[in-house]
């Protein structure tokens, strides 16, 4: 399944660092965040990936060219302005496959993404979300909630509601008719905007995973990933 990552973050809560470097590039253990992420989901057989970058993008476009020397194969879409999430996805519609999956460039989740891929094509689901069941080992606030079923019934990405019992784990999957639902020219967040219609039509479903993500959002998040790397 093609993979997709958010790559085009400013990173302002990491500068200095990410002054002269887009976010995803940040080092970590001297390589940048982004090949530890691509080599991760080469591994897992995610070998069709397209990049949305944004600020200092050909900074991503250059170290990484084709991706061919990670085994994968690499294309990319330039965000002209910051667009926010839904922006970014509905700005490179031209490039997306019929179901996809959606990465956060920051986050790093190390799961089986075939597993993911196939839960939701077997799903008569519009979305997906990967969701950790155990916020404790973040300092992520929980912000999902499942039903029964599976389906996600609320999403909140800063609630302190301690009825929310998981919390959003940086990887989605979706097909392309919800890019539909991304009004075009314009700053779009998923989170906001395109998961509540998604939610109330009960077309998002949840994947709950045991295994914690991690994040370089903060240079707190940064050195807890790089302890987990070594």
């Amino acid at each position: 399944m093609q993979t997709v990552i958010l790559a085009g973050g400013l990173g302002t809560r990491l500068r200095p660092v990410t002054g002269k470097l887009p976010k995803p590039m940040v080092p970590v253990l001297g390589r940048p965040f982004l090949e530890h992420q691509i080599e991760m989901l080469g591994r897992n057989g995610m070998n069709n990936i397209l990049l949305l970058v944004g600020y200092l993008g050909e900074q991503v476009q250059e170290y990484f060219g084709s991706g061919r020397g990670w085994g994968v194969r690499i294309s990319y879409s330039f965000e002209p302005e910051p667009m926010g999430t839904g922006g970014a996805l509905r700005n490179a519609a031209a490039l997306l496959d019929g179901a996809f999956l959606l990465v956060y460039g920051d986050s790093y989740l190390p799961i089986d993404y075939r597993d993911v891929a196939e839960r939701f094509r077997a799903s008569d689901a519009d979305g997906l979300l990967v969701v950790y069941d155990n916020a404790e080992e973040t300092s992520v606030p929980r912000n999902v909630l499942l039903g029964k079923n599976g389906r996600v019934l609320r999403y909140d990405k800063c609630s302190v509601d301690p009825g929310l019992r998981h919390v959003e784990a940086g990887v989605l999957a979706f097909r392309r008719e919800v890019v539909n639902l991304i009004p075009p020219g314009r700053k779009v967040s998923l989170e906001e905007e395109i998961f509540p219609q998604l939610i109330e039509r009960g077309r998002l479903l949840g994947y709950a995973t045991p295994q914690r993500f991690y994040d370089i959002g903060t240079p707190e998040r940064l050195a807890a990933f790089e302890a987990f790397l070594r």
